[in-house]
């Protein structure tokens, strides 16, 4: 399964936000395990650098930001897929970006903290713990 995290799942992950980072940490180590792959929106790296540098300081979202692409794949950006952003029905633009990406990589799911924000996905969307009873099931099965 190839799946786009949101960057609230991301920020969880990195930052340790407790409670949620233990779902983020399973999907990263199913992930690492090379039992799914995860991707990104390329403007998840900047915001969570811009997030992490406020909170941590700069030399710790550097490393952060390091580890985060290697562990990664990062979906591209062109012109094409902010004007499909821009044709997708979502009150916030960034989201449509993260959702327009992830189509135009053919991407199975979208992984959210805030499944609400993306009900107009034309791909399937999960929460972390939706996303890993599915995976669960799938990878019984």
């Amino acid at each position: 399964m190839r799946s786009l995290l949101d960057n609230n799942v991301v920020l969880d992950f990195l930052l340790n936000r407790n409670p949620f980072d233990v779902e983020a940490k399973e999907i990263f180590l199913l992930a690492a395990n090379r039992k799914i792959e995860i991707f990104v929106a390329s403007i998840t790296a900047v915001n969570a650098f811009y997030t992490i540098r406020k909170d941590k300081g700069k030399d710790i979202a550097f490393g952060a930001i390091n580890g985060l692409i290697n562990l990664v794949n990062v979906c591209r950006t062109n012109r094409y897929i902010l004007r499909d952003a821009l044709s997708l029905d979502f009150s916030d633009y960034e989201d449509a970006v993260q959702c327009a990406s992830a189509v135009a990589e053919g991407l199975d799911a979208i992984v959210t903290r805030n499944t609400k924000d993306f009900a107009n996905s034309p791909i399937p969307v999960y929460s972390p713990s939706e996303f890993l009873a599915f995976l669960q099931k799938q990878l019984v099965s």
